[in-house]
């Protein structure tokens, strides 16, 4: 799927999950744990990416409350081509009840989306 001409902005959207309930010290801790996260995350990307060939790459880590408009709003923002997202493979009740990322993804990005199932 991927041609070497190709730039790859690969994107990691971290959730915020309910932190409005928690002491300012276990909120700084948290803060520090997912600093950390991200940085372990964006090496593994940039090892992985070297790995397969993959010269011109973007790797982006972000936090936000709503993953899914964080990664259509920068696609539909930088005009990418395609987006290929990882499904979690949630159950049916369960990805009822909170929605799903990439179920999001593909009903409201501008461009072509593959969704790929992890096996």
């Amino acid at each position: 799927f991927h041609k070497p001409a190709n730039k790859v902005i690969l994107l990691h959207v971290i959730e915020n999950l309910g932190i409005q309930d928690m002491s300012p010290a276990r909120y700084m801790e948290l803060q520090r744990e997912a600093k950390q996260k991200a940085e372990d995350l964006k090496q593994k990307y940039t090892d992985l990416a070297k790995a397969k060939g993959v010269e011109s790459v973007d790797i982006q880590i972000k936090t936000s409350d709503k993953p899914e408009h964080s990664i259509v709003d920068l696609a539909e923002k930088l005009k990418v081509t395609y987006i290929v997202s990882g499904s979690r493979g949630m159950g049916v009740i369960r990805r009822t009840i909170l929605g799903s990322t990439s179920d999001f993804i593909l009903h409201h990005a501008h461009c072509p989306v593959l969704i790929c199932k992890s096996g």
